[in-house]
């Protein structure tokens, strides 16, 4: 009676098991069915990926159209810089034109980063399938940061300079001599308003 308890509770152990790892190969395996039966693939070039991780969005206009499947190296003989290659699948009803734009975008307050498609106008001509298409380089957040700190070093260094009385906006708020003459001038001109016609000439002479 024992004995056949046990080769029953063994049966059933074995049938759990099997379903068990059926189960786990689908739903590992799924990701790989979708990528065959609803999608083709695209390559895009980056010199700078921004952060951009496999599994971030691709959308074209503005509509989720895919997603980063792999990222890698990529050197030429021409150019032994590396390159960022960011393999994407794309959806299969989705035609992207040669000419349109590619760029690494940043989605919402987190900062997610995701491939932006900016679709072109030659829609005659699209790409196919492992197709490659260069696109444009994000900034790279410390030459942000690098531009930000010039322009502000520049506005203190002009502030400065106001302040101390420097420059034309300087002389123009603190030094009183300016406004003298731009009064002096302004009451010249409204006695002898042909001299903005005649600069530098005496007024001609009635015959």
């Amino acid at each position: 009676m024992i004995f056949g308890q046990s080769k029953l509770e063994l049966k059933v152990g074995i049938f759990v098991f099997t379903g068990l790892l059926i189960l786990t190969i689908f739903v590992l395996s799924i990701g790989d069915f979708k990528t065959m039966t609803t999608g083709y693939e695209l390559n895009f070039i980056f010199n700078f990926a921004n952060g951009v991780k496999i599994g971030a969005p691709v959308r074209f206009a503005g509509v989720d159209v895919g997603e980063v499947k792999e990222i890698s190296f990529v050197t030429g003989v021409d150019n032994p810089k590396p390159k960022v290659r960011i393999l994407c699948l794309i959806n299969k009803d989705v035609k992207v034109p040669v000419d349109s734009s590619i760029w690494v975008n940043t989605l919402g307050l987190l900062g997610e980063k995701y491939i932006e498609i900016m679709p072109g106008k030659e829609y005659n001509n699209t790409l196919a399938p492992k197709d490659t298409l260069v696109g444009i380089d994000p900034i790279p957040m410390q030459d942000v940061s690098a531009l930000a700190k010039g322009i502000a070093q520049n506005l203190n260094e002009g502030l400065l300079k106001i302040l101390n009385k420097e420059g034309t906006v300087g002389k123009l708020l603190y030094d009183d001599t300016v406004y003298k003459e731009l009064e002096a001038l302004v009451i010249d001109i409204r006695k002898h308003p042909w001299k903005l016609f005649w600069k530098g000439k005496e007024k001609p002479e009635k015959k």
